[in-house]
């Protein structure tokens, strides 16, 4: 067999694994978010059309193919990251940020997982986070140092509300998927600097958030 000939033969083994990769990625993109991270990765595999072992050849891990599923829904929340930070305003800046982070996390039930959670196996999911934390570790420190955010607010704070819009969003997707605007609307009233009381309980220290995250993976 000449050399033409096996390049003939190697070139559609090849075009088929793309294909059998992007099948199970939009597969996975489908069902990571109508059921978070923790979905079924043999329904994956059936919705795409292949075996598991073939999913497994491709994504040795669920992160693995959590990382590819989810890199259009990490580009665009990290591009509107940056986009919130160029605002000249910083209480504008803050509200850019927080409503894109929202409106990404109420797409994707997975997504809300992923930003929810550590995944301490992963050194790119650990980046991704640091990175994450630090975007809001500088909106929130414009907005402060501008005197329009209270200064006892944290990024354990912000954190806290993912939390607890993601379980807001959970139970609206169907009956209000608009619902958690009005909620973090309530939430930018309470955290403006004209509003501040003082709070009984003191904000969670980095570790203590650190942990909590690790928690909610570990808990699944």
């Amino acid at each position: 067999m000449s050399t033409s000939d096996v390049d003939q033969v190697r070139r559609p083994l090849r075009r088929d694994a793309r294909e059998s990769r992007d099948k199970l990625i939009a597969a996975a993109q489908r069902e990571f978010a109508a059921r978070g991270v923790d979905a079924s990765l043999e329904k994956i595999a059936r919705d795409a059309g292949v075996s598991i072992g073939t999913l497994y050849r491709h994504f040795p891990t669920r992160l693995d193919l959590l990382m590819a599923a989810f890199k259009p829904r990490l580009e665009e929340f990290l591009s509107g990251a940056v986009k919130a930070l160029e605002i000249d305003d910083p209480w504008d800046g803050f509200v850019a940020y927080l409503e894109n982070l929202f409106s990404v996390q109420a797409g994707d039930r997975g997504f809300n997982d992923f930003l929810s959670r550590r995944f301490t196996d992963s050194a790119e999911t650990e980046r991704i986070h640091d990175q994450m934390c630090q975007h809001i570790e500088d909106v929130l420190a414009r907005a402060q140092a501008a005197g329009e955010v209270r200064s006892d607010i944290t990024q354990a704070d912000i954190v806290n509300l993912i939390w607890s819009s993601g379980r807001m969003i959970d139970a609206t997707s169907i009956a209000a998927p608009n619902a958690w605007r009005r909620h973090l609307y309530l939430m930018l009233d309470a955290y403006r600097a004209e509003r501040a009381h003082p709070i009984p309980e003191p904000p969670m220290t980095d570790q203590q958030l650190y942990d909590a995250m690790v928690h909610l993976s570990e808990a699944r």
